[in-house]
């Protein structure tokens, strides 16, 4: 196994399957002669040339409606979304076309897409540029939203969304391109659709995902400290979602926090929590705790959007209360 970035797994997945199946190809605002805005298609310009990665105009109805018609004709395409913020831009494209095309017409076709895009908060990008929208997308039947917080997760994530038969919104979190991990070596997938527990522990469950594990791994290290023994569920993927492990968890410790950095209402964490309770509720011996986003438009100065995002101290003292 190699420790390698976040940034260096995702550009390997690319390039592996780019390799591997002729019929992938990637498009999007400076993915080509730039290499990417994060440089994780850094060389692939060269490597692969213009026809497989095609840089395109400032126009995401553009790239997301041919990613559509590309996948409809049985291409693989890789659609780069600058940020998620722009994603509005196509709103309908992904949500009604992409997402429903293949029920629609009764799986006559398959729609084989792929759609990168960076989500979070934390590098002062101001508040149309910094949002975690995702639970806005895992709303729609249809679309998998995958969104990992490992560099090998990463890696083999995005490796079977890109064999999948199904349109995936895969989302990279901006400030995670520099974490490293493990990977295993060799090719791999991981199955879209499972969590994970990426830490044992007897006190308390933590579900979590994305930039939250980060923050819930750290807090779990200062519980460590005090015999505090935290089990982390990563659950990978927003839809499908894999309650199973969450729910296992729970009914050994019989207490949760869950974390997440979009907004507490009607976020990810309200799923997480309202499945506990329906499936889970004779377990639980405290309140289910939630550490989210504060409900502002994120702001630019560092220190307010600091404040405004979930931070270790957050998740280590939402521990401390369902403990009490």
């Amino acid at each position: 196994m190699a420790r390698i970035l976040m940034r260096e797994a995702i550009s390997q997945a690319l390039r592996e399957e780019m390799q591997r199946d002729p019929s992938v190809f990637i498009l999007g605002e400076e993915v080509g002669v730039w290499g990417g805005t994060y440089a994780v298609t850094k060389g692939f310009y060269d490597e692969f040339g213009a026809e497989r990665v095609k840089d395109t105009p400032i126009a995401e109805n553009a790239i997301i409606g041919a990613a559509i018609g590309a996948a409809m004709v049985g291409q693989r395409p890789i659609a780069e979304l600058m940020t998620i913020n722009f994603a509005f831009s196509a709103m309908d494209y992904i949500v009604n076309q992409a997402a429903k095309l293949r029920y629609m017409f009764g799986g006559q076709f398959k729609l084989p897409l792929v759609i990168r895009a960076v989500g979070g908060g934390g590098r002062q990008l101001g508040a149309t540029h910094s949002q975690t929208p995702d639970a806005i997308f895992a709303h729609f039947p249809g679309l998998k939203v995958v969104s990992p917080g490992t560099p090998e997760d990463a890696k083999g994530l995005l490796k079977a969304a890109i064999r999948s038969d199904d349109p995936i919104l895969f989302i990279e979190h901006a400030t995670m391109y520099q974490v490293r991990g493990e990977v295993q070596d060799g090719d791999f997938t991981i199955p879209i659709g499972k969590s994970k527990v990426q830490r044992t522990g007897k006190d308390v469950t933590i579900v979590t995902y994305c930039k939250g594990l980060e923050l819930s791994m750290l807090a779990a290290d200062q519980l460590a400290k005090e015999g505090i023994e935290a089990e982390i569920v990563d659950l990978r993927t927003l839809r499908p979602l894999d309650m199973e492990p969450v729910l296992e968890s729970f009914k050994k410790t019989n207490r949760a926090v869950v974390v997440e950095e979009g907004w507490k209402s009607y976020g990810v964490g309200s799923e997480v929590v309202s499945r506990i309770y329906e499936e889970a509720f004779d377990y639980a011996d405290a309140p289910v705790i939630r550490v989210a986003q504060k409900e502002v438009p994120l702001p630019y100065n560092r220190t307010l959007e600091q404040s405004a995002l979930p931070q270790v101290a957050d998740v280590y003292n939402a521990v401390k209360e369902v403990l009490k």
